[in-house]
């Protein structure tokens, strides 16, 4: 792509952590300037997460790619002044503190929109700027459970679990940068049209609602039926058969047979068309009732089978499924390979540099993914360069 997307926008990130930097990382991505502020010294807190050796984790490289870095001590007059003249030649300023902490620095959106009429600003916060719970604070972990997301995940006899990332941030950090897409989007429509107030240029974001809004049709559930969801390990709730099955050599696949004529593929690749043809199992409702008999019949099936032998089978008789992916499997897999979403840079790893893989840019557009131009930026790495830009 000879041009990026999003080429000519600058953005200012003041947030740290994960949803702020994810909002980032997508404007990064498709093109944007995007301006990384981090405390001095010690930087945004990511440097260090998971950082097994070495002096920068992967997470920072894989979250803070293609941005710049500025070192800015924003509890001073010197950070403000500094950062309301970045902000003076950006389109959208991100940021993710508690609700407060940028007006308390005098940089909250009226001071951002007097530096520039017109910013787009993108909060991030555990329940938003507004309502009973906005001054506190919290983490994306908090949110999965207030959003709802947590009651649904693990077993029904244990306590709930976790998905193995912070799936709330991420989700949140997606919205905001949507959120300010679609307000630039409808200006760029009719330039002519006066800027709109500030108040509608304030992309409000809850952590709790970001997630709130993944979780289907869970409240609707509840107030038309009276349903209570509860967590079913590896199913879904009121689909089946859709579950992970063991299989002889001690892996295990999912397979995502529910659909009425997967279904009678599904038993049919598996030898129980009897299964197919009851009057009993005809749709999804029927068959949730006989989760336990359908999945008994499947791992009966499988456990007989080694993984490859399965898939095989089940590719054959068109039925969705697929491994649980390792690391090591996606960065051996011919797909993610042909669409370039693994990309490789040189990286210092602590005992040496290394050849590392990194996810490549989502979405696709055109036929492989955008390259990574380059990852995140070292502590203060373009701090001289940008300030003295801004004030030239």
């Amino acid at each position: 792509m000879s041009t990026l997307p999003l080429a000519g926008l600058r953005v200012l990130e003041l947030g740290n952590y994960i949803a702020a930097p994810t909002a980032g990382r997508l404007f990064a991505d498709f093109g944007a300037e995007v301006i990384k502020v981090e405390r001095p010294g010690t930087g945004d807190e990511i440097r260090t997460w998971r950082r097994y050796r070495g002096r920068t984790s992967m997470l920072h490289h894989t979250l803070n790619r293609n941005k710049k870095s500025v070192e800015l001590d924003l509890k001073t007059g010197h950070g403000r002044t500094a950062a309301l003249e970045l902000a003076a030649g950006c389109d959208v300023v991100l940021e993710n503190f508690r609700p407060g902490t940028l007006e308390s620095w005098g940089l909250g959106p009226r001071e951002l929109d007097r530096a520039r009429p017109g910013i787009v600003v993108v909060r991030v916060s555990a329940y938003g700027q507004h309502g009973p719970l906005a001054g506190e604070p919290g983490f994306a972990a908090v949110a999965e459970a207030v959003g709802g997301l947590r009651a649904l995940v693990g077993e029904p006899d244990r306590p709930p679990a976790r998905t193995g990332v912070s799936i709330g941030d991420t989700l949140a950090g997606i919205y905001g940068a949507f959120g300010a897409v679609v307000v630039l989007l409808s200006r760029a429509r009719d330039p002519r049209a006066p800027i709109p107030p500030l108040s509608e240029r304030i992309i409000d974001v809850a952590l709790n609602e970001a997630v709130l809004s993944v979780t289907e049709s869970l409240v609707p559930d509840h107030l038309a039926y009276g349903v209570q969801r509860r967590r079913t390990g590896g199913r879904m709730e009121g689909i089946a058969p859709s579950n992970a099955y063991r299989c002889r050599d001690g892996d295990s696949v999912v397979v995502a047979g529910n659909g009425d004529a997967i279904f009678r593929r599904f038993m049919a690749a598996i030898g129980r068309p009897d299964l197919a043809a009851r009057p009993d199992l005809q749709d999804n409702s029927a068959r949730w009732a006989r989760v336990d008999e359908l999945d008994a019949a499947i791992e009966e099936w499988s456990s007989a089978r080694p993984r490859d032998e399965v898939l095989a089978a089940l590719a054959e008789a068109g039925v969705p499924a697929g491994p649980i992916s390792t690391a090591a499997d996606i960065v051996a897999d011919p797909q993610y390979a042909a669409r370039d979403m693994v990309q490789y840079f040189d990286v210092d790893t602590g005992d040496g540099v290394r050849r590392v893989g990194f996810p490549g840019i989502v979405p696709v557009i055109g036929e492989r993914s955008l390259p990574v131009r380059s990852l995140g930026p070292e502590l203060g790495e373009h701090t001289a360069e940008v300030l003295r830009r801004d004030r030239t």
